[in-house]
């Protein structure tokens, strides 16, 4: 007699399959839960998964994933330009939490990359951009200010940061905040005329319409910077533009350029609203868990890719996919590598995922345990309508039953009998 070879899993020898996996990271990331509701929500659903179980889980999967995630950032680092930004978030510590940062990188139309650091300084920067060449889209913070002097990496502005400094100056200079705003906004409707546009479109454009309302502005900044008292909001507006004019100019040299980094604050969201549920990270190797998949998960997003039929067929697919074929898997070619043959052929031949799409056919004993029918096998009535969840028949109290295939189940159900009754109501 010949034993067949065991299936495939993305853990070797993991009770856990692609689909229970891929469900476990987007709850956790996408819809931003922390472990111990999962670890509740699975409770009420009757599977014993402890939130140890479930970080371990995604330990052994970001070591799976991180391949394609540093491939994904090479092929960003080849892009005419990057958006990065960042944000605080707490480390929990022996007496109290620590500060460290997370960091977002977008190639848009490619990838969005989250990385993180200890620190937000020059070293965190140099480690985040580690041999990029070209146009970086960033505020102005001075952690950049030294990537510039080289002239490897050109900065580029944000007229989005220089409008917030308008509009806190509203309260007590209306008329000149006004003015400012006013020139910015003819600016973004410019844009929004050639948002499709191709780049030599766009750069005729903005040399016809946004070159004079650009040179118009400085030209006014310059203006009132003499008229203005020192330390006022209007004066630290006016001051920031004269500061940034060279970065601000920039987006009309190329027509591929942005005139803000909205989308870098926009991706940066996912990790604030993230910080709001789960409060902090429990460990320099949980942020690391983390930044590889909302890595991924934001990609997904970025290209309409929805995220877990994405990663349970990742999860298929990575254990045995050549590596020099690892960025075919990212998000941004998905579309692509899943319409090829081979693809395909992994994909139908992993029984772990045939069983994840399979049509619930539920296994009938003494009493049907489905909601279609509510008698046994031998047409006597059962004791409560069952309920139905997911791959699982579950029946209810004082139905006899059976549960159905589940990739993350230790053990067999425990079917409890009927209710006992009170004593009030003993005897009736």
């Amino acid at each position: 007699m010949k034993i067949a070879e065991p299936p495939e899993r993305p853990i070797e020898r993991g009770l856990a399959g692609p689909g229970m996996l891929a469900i476990t990271i987007v709850h956790r990331w996408q819809d931003h839960l922390p472990v111990h509701r999962l670890e509740s929500i699975y409770a009420r659903d009757g599977l014993d998964i402890s939130r140890s179980t479930i970080c371990g889980w995604h330990e052994q999967l970001a070591d799976l994933a991180e391949p394609l995630v540093e491939a994904m950032l090479r092929d960003a680092f080849v892009q005419p330009y990057l958006c990065t930004d960042a944000t605080g978030v707490l480390v929990q510590a022996a007496e109290q939490c620590q500060r460290a940062h997370f960091w977002v990188l977008v190639a848009p139309e490619r990838h969005v990359l989250y990385r993180y650091s200890h620190k937000h300084d020059s070293e965190a920067v140099d480690r985040l951009l580690a041999g990029y060449k070209g146009y970086l889209v960033a505020d102005a913070a001075s952690v950049f200010d030294h990537l510039y002097a080289p002239g490897d990496i050109v900065e580029v502005g944000c007229w989005c940061h220089l409008r917030r400094y308008f509009c806190k100056a509203l309260s007590s200079d209306p008329e000149r905040a006004q003015h400012a705003l006013s020139l910015i906004r003819a600016m973004y409707k410019v844009e929004r005329t050639i948002k499709d546009a191709p780049r030599k479109k766009r750069e005729q454009v903005r040399s016809q319409k946004s070159r004079p309302l650009v040179d118009a502005f400085f030209a006014w900044c310059v203006e009132q910077s003499a008229r203005v008292l020192g330390g006022t909001p209007i004066a630290r507006a006016l001051g920031y533009a004269s500061n940034q004019e060279h970065a601000l100019r920039r987006f009309l040299e190329d027509g591929r350029l942005p005139l803000d980094n909205n989308i870098s604050e926009r991706h940066l969201r996912r990790e604030v609203v993230g910080r709001k549920n789960w409060l902090f990270l429990g460990s320099d190797e949980g942020a690391r868990v983390n930044t590889v998949f909302v890595s991924l998960l934001a990609s997904c997003q970025l290209h309409g890719i929805e995220p877990w039929a994405y990663l349970r067929d990742l999860l298929c697919l990575l254990p045995s996919w050549p590596m020099n074929r690892i960025l075919e898997l990212a998000p941004a070619f998905w579309q692509q590598t899943f319409q090829q043959e081979d693809t395909q052929q992994r994909l139908v031949a992993n029984v772990l995922r045939s069983i994840t799409l399979a049509e619930p056919a539920p296994v009938l004993s003494s009493v049907c345990a489905t909601r279609w029918c509510g008698t046994g096998a031998d047409g006597a009535p059962a004791t409560s309508r069952p309920r139905r969840h997911d791959d699982r028949v579950i029946p209810r109290r004082g139905a006899v039953g059976c549960v159905r295939r589940c990739e993350a189940r230790r053990r067999p159900p425990r079917l409890r009998g009927p209710r006992r009754r009170s004593c009030a109501t003993r005897g009736r």
